[in-house]
C-alpha cells in the first residue's frame, strides 16, 4: 500500500473533495485497455500547451508500477513526466500505487483506507493543479476499473469534481455499446460525459465513421469530439520493448532508436534472406547457427536496413561472426525460446509509447490536435 506523505499538511483531516475547484480539468477514460488512453493524454497536454495553456497533469491510481527514486509511481506518468516540464513533483502524479497485496488491506479495513485513499487524491490533485489553467486526470482503463477498493475511475472523477471523456476504439457497433456501459458508470456516479474519442480508425474508414458513429453517439446524448486515425509509426516497437518483451539479453546493443517494422524468422536461403533488406526495420530472428545468414546480412551491408538480429533457439554463431555483426552496426540479442514462439510474443504483444520514443511525440500531437476539437472540449469544461 503506497499512500504516502500528504501535500499541504497544514491543512487538518481528512479532504474529501480537493480545495481547488476551480482549475479545469478533464478525466480522461477508456472502454478497454490499450484503446489509446495515455497517447490521447499525451497529446492533449501537447496540444494544450502549445495553445499557451498552463496544464497539469495526474494519475491518481498507478497500477504499472515503476520505481522513481524514493517513489512507486505509474509508468505512464513517468512518460508525461519525461516529456513534459510540467513543474509538478512525481509523487504528486501518481499518488496512490496498487501493489499485489493492496485490495486484500482495503478490504480488511475500508472504513479507514477508504477515507485515507480520497484525501490522497485530492490533496495530489491540489498540488497538479497549483498555478494551472487545466489538468488532464488520467484514469486507470474502464469506468469500473478500481470499484473493489471503492476507488474507481468514475469515483475519483466524482471527488476530483471532473467531467469526464471517453476514449474508445474505431467502429460503430461494438464502440458505442462500451461507451454506453461506461457513460452509465459516470452517469450514477454523477459525472458528466462531455465527449467522446474513437481511436485507431483506419485512414480511409474516418468519415464513414465520423458519420455514422457521431449518430449513434448522439442518441446517447455524447457528442463525438474527434476520430483519430491509425498511424502506423505508433504501433511499431522500438528494439529495447522488443528485447524486454522476449526477455533478450543483449549482445550488441543499439547506440540510437530502432524500430522495429516487421518481423522474419530466418528459415530460408541466404539468397531470399536478402530480399528482406530492401524493407527498413526488419528484425529477423534467426538461430545462432545460420551462420550462413548472418554472413549475408554483413556482406550486403544490412545495418541500413535492419533493426537487427534476435539469435534463437540459445544458439550463438562463432566469435568471429559477433564480432564482424558488431563491426558492421547490426543489433544483436539472444533469447533462449525457438523463433516461432519469439515471433508469436512480438507480435502479440501491446506497443505503447516510451521516454525515449521521441520520434512518436509530433506524430501524436499532431494526430489528437488535426482530429480532435479541443475547443469544443474546452468549451465543455
Amino acid at each position: 500500500m503506497a499512500i504516502r506523505k500528504r501535500f499541504a499538511d497544514n491543512i487538518p483531516g481528512l479532504l474529501m473533495s480537493p480545495m481547488n475547484l476551480d482549475t479545469r480539468r478533464i478525466f480522461v477514460a477508456a472502454t478497454r485497455m490499450n484503446d489509446g488512453k495515455t497517447t490521447t493524454c499525451l497529446g492533449l497536454t501537447a496540444a494544450l500547451q502549445s495553445m499557451g495553456l498552463h496544464v497539469g497533469y495526474i494519475k491518481p491510481i498507478a497500477q504499472r508500477i515503476v520505481q522513481s527514486g524514493d517513489d512507486q509511481v505509474d509508468e505512464d506518468t513517468l512518460l508525461i513526466e519525461g516529456l513534459f516540464n510540467l513543474d509538478i513533483p512525481i509523487s504528486a502524479m501518481s499518488p496512490v500505487a496498487i501493489g499485489p497485496e493492496f485490495t486484500k488491506h482495503y478490504l480488511e479495513n475500508p472504513e479507514v483506507i477508504g477515507p485515507q485513499l480520497k484525501d490522497r487524491i485530492c490533496r495530489a490533485f491540489d498540488r497538479a493543479a497549483y498555478g494551472k489553467d487545466i489538468v488532464v486526470v488520467e484514469g486507470s482503463g474502464h469506468a469500473g476499473v478500481g470499484s473493489v477498493f471503492g476507488s474507481s475511475n468514475a469515483d475519483n472523477a466524482r471527488v476530483l469534481h471532473s467531467k469526464a471523456l471517453i476514449v474508445a476504439a474505431g467502429g460503430i457497433g461494438k464502440p458505442i455499446d462500451e461507451v454506453a456501459l461506461n457513460k452509465a458508470l459516470f452517469d450514477k456516479a454523477g459525472v458528466e460525459v462531455v465527449g467522446v474519442i474513437l481511436n485507431k480508425v483506419l485512414p480511409d474508414k474516418v468519415e464513414f465513421i465520423r458519420d455514422f458513429a457521431g449518430r449513434g453517439l448522439r442518441k446517447l446524448g455524447v457528442p463525438l469530439l474527434g476520430v483519430v486515425p491509425l498511424q502506423e509509426t505508433l504501433v511499431y516497437p522500438n528494439l529495447d520493448q522488443v528485447a524486454d518483451e522476449t526477455r533478450a539479453r543483449w549482445i550488441h546493443q543499439p547506440t540510437g532508436l530502432r524500430r522495429v517494422r516487421r518481423v522474419v524468422i530466418g528459415a530460408m536461403s541466404a539468397r531470399r534472406a536478402l530480399e528482406y533488406l530492401k524493407v527498413n526495420g526488419t528484425l529477423v530472428i534467426v538461430p545462432g547457427d545460420r551462420e550462413d545468414l548472418l554472413e549475408a546480412f554483413i556482406e550486403n551491408d544490412g545495418a541500413k536496413s535492419l533493426a537487427g538480429v534476435l539469435l534463437s533457439n540459445g544458439l550463438l554463431p562463432n566469435e568471429g561472426i559477433i564480432k564482424r555483426l558488431t563491426e558492421a552496426g547490426i543489433p544483436i540479442a539472444a533469447v533462449e525460446a525457438e523463433s516461432f514462439a519469439v515471433t508469436a510474443r512480438i507480435n502479440n504483444m501491446s506497443v505503447k509509447t516510451m521516454r525515449q520514443d521521441a520520434d512518436k511525440i509530433p506524430i501524436i500531437e499532431k494526430m489528437i490536435r488535426e482530429s480532435v476539437d479541443i475547443p469544443g472540449l474546452l468549451r465543455a469544461l
